[in-house]
């Protein structure tokens, strides 16, 4: 049974060169004619310093302004972003801002009891329907 290698001494030194280069390893698989998983397991085998993830990259990024709690311009998914709005049953949750800004928050007012909203919100939100013929 005789294997035929896909990697050359040509190609090995051009996979060398586009990963200190910082390309792509799908885009290296495209250019040296190979699959993605074939240049991962070369680079990995040959010694190639490892590749952070662009995804992990941005979960720690995004966790470490979560966990120092700081305000900032980066563009953060709504969810992650609003993790950090002040919210209380016992506060007015009437929406203040755009949520997809940093600044946005909730009222926090005292509740109007039995409502979510505090008295200037709850005339707004809650119309009669006689006042409006």
């Amino acid at each position: 049974m005789s294997s035929k290698s896909t990697w050359n001494d040509t190609k090995l030194k051009k996979l060398e060169d586009l990963w200190k280069q910082g390309h792509p390893i799908s885009k290296i698989g495209e250019m040296l004619g190979v699959s993605r998983n074939s240049v991962a397991g070369k680079a990995h085998r040959m010694g190639l310093p490892k590749r952070t993830s662009p995804i992990s990259s941005a979960k720690k990024e995004n966790l470490s302004v979560e966990k120092n709690n700081e305000t900032s311009n980066i563009d953060l998914p709504l969810k992650i972003k609003l993790r950090s709005v002040q919210w209380s049953r016992t506060k007015c949750c009437w929406p203040e801002g755009d949520p997809k800004q940093n600044n946005f928050k909730f009222c926090g007012q005292d509740i109007f009891p039995g409502r979510p909203y505090c008295d200037k919100h709850s005339l707004l939100a809650y119309t009669n329907a006689r006042e409006n013929s």
